[in-house]
């Protein structure tokens, strides 16, 4: 008797146990792989990136992380960008540097060498400039060459550029976060990944034609800017006029 007991339990625990796995198999089969999200990943592809890029027009301020490709140099970035201004620092193979603009004011700090490679003729002047903050004009082709990094509409703009048909199936996750992946001509127009939770914004990008692969966070995060102080400031016109 004691092994028919045995017997029987081990029966009723498996039936136990199937009923309860026909259960949890049912509510998979049921359960909505958007469940907790922003519900984004439900559009069109074509609006997801609409939400994205309204997304990320409306935060005021950004941080991004990454390589850029431009015109043959590859810059690596770490840029923190706000409406009034930005700052960061810049790297390519040949120097690094930090950028700093307030307002229209653009300033560099960078070594002699870089001042030197920019500026033909300019070495004995460019020892004056290295390990300073060099207020760059406006009229002046470097002002030109680099406020565009500290520009957050422009930067955005050229970079959440996608070329292609546009799809969005897969899913995956930057920093932990849920994201869907939005692939433009097959991921050959560029992939970004824009966020599943709370509001949709950008948080990764590779660049089309493999020109970079861009991270952007701290989403309308305060951004602390103020001019550097004048002891740390060197004036680029009077210091190295003859070289332009």
């Amino acid at each position: 008797m004691p092994g028919a007991r045995r017997t029987g339990r081990t029966a009723l625990a498996g039936a136990v146990c199937a009923v309860l796995a026909a259960g949890l198999a049912g509510c998979g089969a049921d359960e909505d792989p958007d469940a907790g999200t922003n519900g984004v990943a439900k559009l069109a592809p074509a609006k997801i990136q609409a939400r994205a890029r309204a997304a990320a027009e409306h935060a005021g301020t950004v941080h991004l992380t990454g390589n850029v490709v431009s015109k043959g140099r590859t810059y690596k970035l770490d840029m923190s960008l706000a409406e009034n201004g930005a700052k960061g620092e810049l790297t390519t193979k040949a120097a690094a540097f930090q950028l700093l603009r307030v307002g229209n004011a653009l300033y560099l700090k960078a070594d002699p060498s870089f001042w030197a490679g920019e500026k033909s003729g300019a070495s004995g002047a460019a020892q004056k400039l290295g390990g300073k903050y060099v207020k760059v004009p406006a009229s002046d082709p470097v002002y030109r060459k680099f406020s565009g990094f500290t520009d957050k509409d422009t930067l955005l703009a050229s970079l959440l550029g996608l070329h292609g048909k546009l799809t969005a199936k897969d899913r995956s996750t930057v920093g932990g976060v849920r994201t869907v992946r939005l692939a433009a001509g097959a991921g050959a127009g560029g992939v970004l990944d824009v966020s599943l939770e709370g509001t949709a914004y950008p948080l990764r990008l590779q660049r089309a034609g493999d020109a970079g692969v861009v991270r952007f966070g701290d989403w309308d995060r305060r951004v602390d800017l103020q001019a550097p102080a004048k002891d740390q400031v060197v004036d680029y016109g009077s210091q190295i006029s003859g070289a332009h």
